[in-house]
């Protein structure tokens, strides 16, 4: 079967197709007014009007610009792929920014300005999709009916990942006709609702048999798969990801000219994350394992030296060895954000709730292919359930699903937060706190809807 591949945002393609349908909206209003003699009736080139985009090219410009701005929300920006992996135990902070080390602590304060500016980036993309989305439906009737399932896919796959960060609150304000229409805090298991009519209206939508068409179809399937997952419908999930290839992949990509990677910046270039080896006594061992799903290298070796890091030490030059991660090694490294891979381990987890051995073979069958050895059966439901996260933990590594499996220990499998969650003394002093999500950033407060002071209903997993 030939691999499936999407290139988002792929080099400076996206920003040259984004620029020319609005320069074309721009010019068409600002070329009358090269023959004004009022300078202050000139319009600013960087302000795109509502009307400037109402044609086929102006939707065309913004679902580039959504594609472009899901880039910087998922591995192109410091996002949940990195923040979430610090609250969790794949990354420990390596530089002296206080708000990074109270979401390295778990002790997150919702002033946080590194999870603001995050949360801002989803929101972004979310809204982007959304509204190219109704313009293409509106100026492009005969447009592929994949593209604006692919915005519904960004919507989706947007809402559930901050559900699964995000505490019992959050709001999904939008914009009609130009005006915010603020939204009301709603629960978890509402946002994780609301992702999956998303994914079930995306792939409702699309007829064609392209190409193009079976990945958005495959990466809204696997979107869906991990929603019902979160919801404690693996069965459903199962039946969700049937008939996804395992070679499948949704890529986004990075480029010089427009994002880079930032995991390979602020971990490879940068020194502030360091992989972490068993963070808080729960922690998986990342940096230590030899596994071929992570490689890893510690700062000051040949093998660190021969992708780039000459430093041997963290950027706050603590004693604490700087682990560098080996899979994205160049600021233009792809990262998968769906795969084919995703839609195995949501089988196989379907198989183990269901009592189905089968569910060995399944995550078996998927190491044989990076060259690993089969595990044995470890013979009692604890531990297979510890086997099957850790497993899930190595496939998808600083891709944004560590937080979500952790909670999803704590809320579906009985574990207590203490047994999941880093724990015990902080590598840079004092303890580990007892947050196990995300707080809504005090900005929301600016939404006349948000209560004032308590924006989280409850911090439960």
């Amino acid at each position: 079967m030939n691999r499936i591949t999407r290139a988002v945002t792929d080099g400076s393609r996206t920003r040259r197709a984004a620029k020319a349908g609005a320069l074309a909206a721009v010019l068409a209003v600002a070329l009358p007014i090269a023959a004004c003699d009022d300078f202050l009736t000139v319009e600013d080139p960087d302000i795109i009007n509502p009307s400037d985009i109402q044609s086929p090219q102006g939707a065309e410009a913004a679902r580039n610009g959504a594609l472009a701005r899901f880039n910087v929300a998922t591995s192109g920006g410091e996002s949940l792929f990195l923040l979430g992996g610090l609250f969790a135990d794949e990354w420990n902070n390596g530089d002296s920014f206080i708000a990074r080390q109270e979401i390295d602590q778990r002790t997150i304060t919702a002033e946080n300005s590194f999870l603001t500016t995050a949360n801002r980036a989803l929101h972004r993309a979310r809204l982007s999709a959304e509204q190219a989305a109704d313009l293409l439906k509106r100026y492009s009737p005969n447009a592929p009916t994949w593209q604006i399932a692919e915005m519904e896919f960004i919507q989706a796959y947007i809402i559930n990942l901050m559900a699964e960060h995000y505490c019992d609150g959050l709001i999904l304000s939008t914009v009609v006709d130009g005006r915010e229409q603020f939204g009301h805090p709603m629960t978890t298991v509402e946002a994780y609702e609301r992702a999956l009519s998303i994914a079930n209206a995306g792939l409702d939508r699309i007829s064609e048999t392209s190409a193009e068409a079976a990945l958005i179809r495959y990466a809204l399937q696997v979107t869906k798969g991990r929603i019902l997952l979160n919801l404690d419908r693996a069965a459903e999930a199962a039946q969700a990801v049937n008939g996804v290839p395992t070679d499948f992949k949704y890529f986004v990509r990075h480029s010089p000219n427009t994002t880079t990677n930032a995991i390979w910046q602020l971990n490879n270039r940068d020194r502030r994350y360091s992989v972490s080896d068993r963070e808080g006594i729960n922690g998986l061992d990342f940096a230590t394992a030899n596994d071929p799903r992570v490689p890893v290298c510690q700062g000051g070796t040949p093998e660190c030296a021969a992708v780039g890091v000459t430093d041997p030490r963290r950027d706050d030059r603590s004693a604490e060895p700087l682990y560098v991660q080996m899979i994205w090694t160049t600021e233009t490294s792809p990262v998968v954000v769906v795969d084919g891979i995703e839609a195995r381990l949501i089988e196989a987890e379907a198989q183990l709730r269901a009592g189905n051995s089968a569910w060995l073979t399944t995550l078996n069958d998927l190491r044989a292919t990076v060259g690993l050895g089969p595990l044995p059966d470890p013979g009692n439901e604890i531990a297979r359930q510890d086997l099957l996260f850790r497993e899930r933990a190595f496939w998808f590594f600083g891709r944004g699903h560590r937080v979500g499996d952790l909670r999803r220990l704590v809320r579906q499998y009985g574990r207590s937060p203490e047994t999941v969650f880093p724990v015990g003394a902080w590598h840079k002093g004092g303890n580990y706190g007892t947050d196990v999500t995300l707080p809504i950033p005090q900005a929301e407060e600016n939404n006349p809807n948000a209560p004032r002071g308590q924006l989280c209903m409850n911090r439960n997993a």
